[in-house]
């Protein structure tokens, strides 16, 4: 008769340490390409049980083949995903949560977007605002026009009013600042997406893939207002239902329905 084993105190953190960063892990890879892989390899991990137990040698041996490859595959298939992940451990956040922006900050950045949107849209100017979040999107700010400038309606509009220098790239804001416009960022190669999508569309759900960014985008055929996250796209949406998105994307309760604005409140 075997003696029970007795649990230590250190197995028990050792259990919920794993636990929290495999839950990060999921959390990060959630909603991209990578969901789709990680079924794909789990196909294969049956099919190989099944041949093993069925004594199939030759698509055991073939399988077999391929998992000695597939190591190198993951680095190049997840090289989005496996960034992320570096870059939450180098900012210390894969373990808890980040500081939500500043309540005033959140509320103007999610005001003014939603309504720089809504004029765009009138107008059928094209437009792309990526919002940054725990991922740093500094590289992607490097490929564009440098402005560091206060986020606002006006500036947004002059920005994506046609035939200007950076109306045909995207706008990165970090906080209540634009870092950059014009900016160059990865096209989505899902197959899930309409190919009547253009490439601002595109764009949009290509940079939430890699990132935990957000990706406005107003279409220029048809006004359309859409919001990317995690390589998602939501579309149809209005300037209320665009700003009470934001709002909750970045940990801020949606003012009451006609309730005063704070920066309403102080003019």
């Amino acid at each position: 008769m075997s003696l029970p084993v007795a649990v230590r105190p250190n197995d028990l953190v050792d259990i919920a340490i794993v636990a929290i960063v495999v839950y990060q892990l999921m959390l990060l890879i959630r909603g991209t390409r990578a969901v789709q892989l990680v079924q794909g390899m789990g196909v294969l991990f049956v099919v190989y049980a099944v041949a093993s137990a069925l004594g199939l040698h030759t698509l055991q041996a073939i399988l077999g083949y391929l998992g000695a490859i597939i190591p190198v595959a993951l680095l190049v298939l997840f090289q989005p995903e496996l960034r992320r992940i570096l870059e939450q451990i180098g900012r210390g956040r894969l373990l808890w949560p980040p500081s939500a922006l500043d309540r005033e900050v959140a509320l103007r950045l999610s005001h003014d977007v939603a309504r720089a949107a809504r004029v765009l849209s009138e107008r059928r100017h094209g437009a792309l605002i990526v919002l940054e979040r725990r991922t740093g999107l500094g590289d992607f700010a490097e490929t564009g026009i440098r402005l560091d400038a206060l986020l606002s309606v006006p500036l947004l509009l002059n920005i994506f009013h046609p035939n200007t220098p950076m109306h045909d790239g995207a706008v990165i804001v970090r906080g209540n600042r634009v870092l950059a416009a014009g900016c160059v960022l990865p096209l989505s190669e899902s197959p899930l997406l309409s190919r009547a999508l253009g490439t601002r569309h595109r764009a949009a759900v290509g940079i939430t893939e890699g990132t935990d960014a957000v990706a406005v985008v107003v279409s220029e055929e048809d006004g359309t207002i859409s919001l990317a996250r995690d390589g998602t796209l939501s579309r149809g949406l209005s300037e209320e239902e665009l700003r009470a998105d934001l709002l909750r994307l970045f940990a801020v309760t949606p003012a009451r329905p006609g309730g005063p604005w704070p920066w309403r409140r102080s003019a």
